[in-house]
């Protein structure tokens, strides 16, 4: 099995959101999650209200029943949505969310990439970074 069928593993079943519902998503409250590098931010800029989590401790800050969660991680209810460079490493890593409990973690199809082609605002503000 290579990449590619994980990949479609990791989204079978799975409602990735569109840019509007990725809108209407932080609108009532869901936790948006930016996993990009720090060189892929610093090209791309950053994304609007999301925090940032390293994807090497993403599970560990998100996973409600962690010792080393973030506040914001608050139970098996939270809805998470994963944003990465072009929408393909989100993939998995939601799918690692939901494997520790977050039945409702989904990623935004195409990513930054997708949203900044649509001319959607990037902040001009300094990333809300959590180690």
């Amino acid at each position: 099995m290579g990449i590619e069928d994980v990949l479609a593993a990791s989204r079978v079943g799975v409602h990735r959101l569109t840019l509007a519902e990725l809108v209407a998503a932080a609108a009532r409250g869901a936790l948006v999650v930016d996993t990009r590098t720090e060189q892929h931010r610093r090209v791309q800029g950053e994304f609007p209200g999301a925090l940032v989590i390293d994807r090497t401790v993403l599970e560990w800050r998100l996973d409600p029943t962690s010792p080393w969660r973030i506040p914001e991680a608050t139970g098996p209810d939270l809805e998470v949505v994963v944003v990465c460079r072009h929408g393909y490493s989100s993939s998995l890593a939601a799918a690692s969310l939901r494997a520790v409990g977050l039945h409702r973690a989904t990623d935004l199809a195409g990513g930054v990439q997708a949203w900044r082609a649509a001319g959607m605002p990037m902040s001009d503000g300094p990333a809300d970074v959590r180690e």
